[in-house]
């Protein structure tokens, strides 16, 4: 039987590549104002998807509503978006759901056979008791023969419902395996392998709810990047943000959350700091390993450039919320930025902000 084509990833759909998702919107967005269609999520993923040309279908389908309709209709968003966006996700859940299904049935069915084997032996055995506590037994070895076939019988199919459940066992650890692979995918920036940016604030917003005491946010941009980009193009980019992403998950501290917050941008939550010296220190430490990265070429060894980032770092303070905390840290970035770049800059309290 031939398996049906696999639809491609809602990642795959939208490249990490800030370029080309650039160009794409610029395209996207002429269309949606010349349809006046509304700027949300449904919508800029239908035209982003309608821009890239993927799908020739699904853009007759567009192409075909905005002819037809002077206003975009918003359950027509929705079902192009079903069919045509998240088809891929939605068929994977399924897919993983009847796996579960099929496989409590099969545990349901081996649970109902033993049961109803283990009533058959013990009829047996209360026959066989009944006839032995009679005075005179006419045929004591067929009483004893049927004994022991049924204690044969019993004997085997517990034999065989223990395979089935080690079976069933081990096949619950590998859909348990799937999902949590399919789960850290969903949460992890798939070029740098730390958290990518959804995962990283909510992560973040639940830290600030739960206990804001000694959380510090460090903000980092890497300097200069577009330039690198242009100058020895995206692939090396690419490996200057890999690099990063393994220096944050080699240097985080014990509790400590690293993860991509746009392009070259990264963030860092560290817990247990009392004071920006600790945070600080963090940053130094990772300023200083990021220096020290040298970007060659593979085939010669050749020295192209270093890399240098600038930081800004916050403190939690009563009462943050996460858009106060990540724009103070984002502030202080900015002003590292704006002092030469390469170097770590604390933002002020807010107390001393508003004193």
């Amino acid at each position: 039987m031939s398996k049906p084509p696999k639809h491609p990833s809602l990642l795959e759909l939208f490249p990490e590549e800030t370029r080309e998702a650039a160009d794409l919107l610029k395209q996207a967005v002429p269309h949606m104002v010349r349809h006046s269609i509304p700027p949300n999520p449904v919508h800029y993923a239908l035209w982003y998807t309608y821009s890239k040309g993927m799908d020739p279908d699904l853009n007759r389908r567009l192409d075909k509503i905005t002819n037809d309709f002077d206003v975009f209709p918003p359950d027509s968003a929705l079902k192009l978006f079903r069919e045509y966006i998240i088809r891929g996700e939605l068929e994977e859940a399924r897919q993983g759901q009847q796996q579960v299904i099929d496989l409590v049935d099969d545990i349901e069915g081996d649970v109902s056979r033993s049961v109803s084997g283990g009533q058959a032996y013990q009829s047996s055995l209360t026959a066989g008791l009944a006839a032995l506590h009679e005075p005179i037994i006419d045929d004591l070895p067929s009483v004893l023969n049927h004994l022991q076939e049924s204690t044969q019988l019993m004997q085997e199919q517990q034999e065989q419902f223990l395979y089935r459940l080690q079976a069933a066992q081990a096949e619950i650890q590998h859909l348990r395996n799937q999902l949590e692979r399919a789960q850290l995918a969903a949460t992890l920036d798939g070029l740098t392998q730390v958290f990518n940016r959804q995962a990283f604030t909510r992560l973040l917003e639940q830290s600030l709810k739960n206990d804001q005491e000694g959380l510090a946010l460090v903000m980092l941009d890497i300097d200069h990047f577009k330039q690198f980009n242009d100058q020895f193009g995206h692939p090396l980019g690419d490996r200057v943000l890999q690099h990063v992403g393994q220096l944050l998950r080699e240097l985080l501290p014990p509790r400590g959350m690293a993860g991509r917050y746009g392009g070259e941008e990264f963030c860092v939550l560290l817990r247990d700091c009392q004071n920006l010296d600790t945070a600080r220190a963090f940053a130094e430490q990772l300023r200083n390993k990021m220096q020290a990265l040298r970007v060659k070429v593979r085939r010669t060894d050749q020295v192209l450039d270093t890399i240098t980032a600038s930081f800004g770092l916050a403190l939690a303070e009563p009462g943050d919320t996460l858009e106060s905390l990540i724009t103070r840290a984002d502030d202080a970035l900015y002003q590292a930025k704006r002092n030469g770049r390469n170097q770590v800059h604390p933002a002020a309290p807010e107390a001393a902000l508003t004193a």
